[in-house]
């Protein structure tokens, strides 16, 4: 990668799977199989939505996936999947192999005075324990996880620490993720994967395979 990408940039935001770990092909799989009860349609028609799909909250995704099956949809159900779903994912997320580069520059990042934020759509609970699980939450100036969405975390974060924008940029791997970055009108770096290939074809900003320079 070239630093000289982030020359002018002291803040950073990150999104978690698919940026720092390459988990993203981790939680396709647990949502493929935490569906598949309700037949190989549903949890395939799952699995693409969320491939399509990566940035969005599991508290969204798990009702919209309840709604293509016959369930009686309620809270009770939804909290249950969502309990489940947490348990399938959480220590496999932890063992993920890193994305290659990312903590030797999260490491460089926080030693040269930047910045470092993490809007992600893991609950909050969840990625607070997985950070520290990882030793890595003292890297990061805060941390925002799900319910609160991407945009509003960003946005958010802007406002508290007095954010001049031009000086911020945003590394994600999803399609929410460059929507986030775009609402708060800061630079967008997109992290390229298998999943995302159909963004690649779109997207008019600069690309990564990965932090190695």
């Amino acid at each position: 990668m070239n630093m000289n990408l982030l020359s002018n940039k002291r803040y950073i935001f990150w999104d978690f799977d698919g940026v720092i770990k390459d988990s993203v092909e981790i939680k396709s799989n647990a949502y493929e199989d935490l569906f598949l009860q309700w037949g190989e349609l549903v949890s395939h028609k799952v699995r693409d939505h969320h491939r399509l799909n990566g940035g969005m909250s599991r508290f969204d995704k798990i009702p919209l996936y309840l709604s293509w099956t016959n369930e009686n949809v309620n809270e009770v159900l939804i909290k249950k999947l969502c309990n489940d779903f947490s348990n399938l994912v959480k220590s496999k997320v932890i063992n993920s192999p890193w994305v290659p580069g990312v903590v030797e520059l999260i490491n460089d990042l926080n030693s040269s005075g930047h910045n470092c934020f993490i809007v992600t759509a893991t609950p909050q609970d969840e990625i607070i324990e997985i950070l520290h699980e990882l030793k890595l939450h003292s890297l990061f100036k805060e941390v925002i996880g799900a319910p609160t969405n991407k945009s509003d975390a960003i946005k958010l974060i802007i406002e508290k620490h007095k954010i001049l924008k031009d000086n911020a940029v945003m590394f994600g791997d999803s399609k929410t993720d460059m929507i986030a970055a775009r609402n708060n009108n800061i630079e967008f770096i997109l992290r390229k994967t298998e999943e995302n290939k159909a963004l690649q074809e779109d997207l008019q900003s600069e690309m990564i395979d990965d932090f190695l320079f």
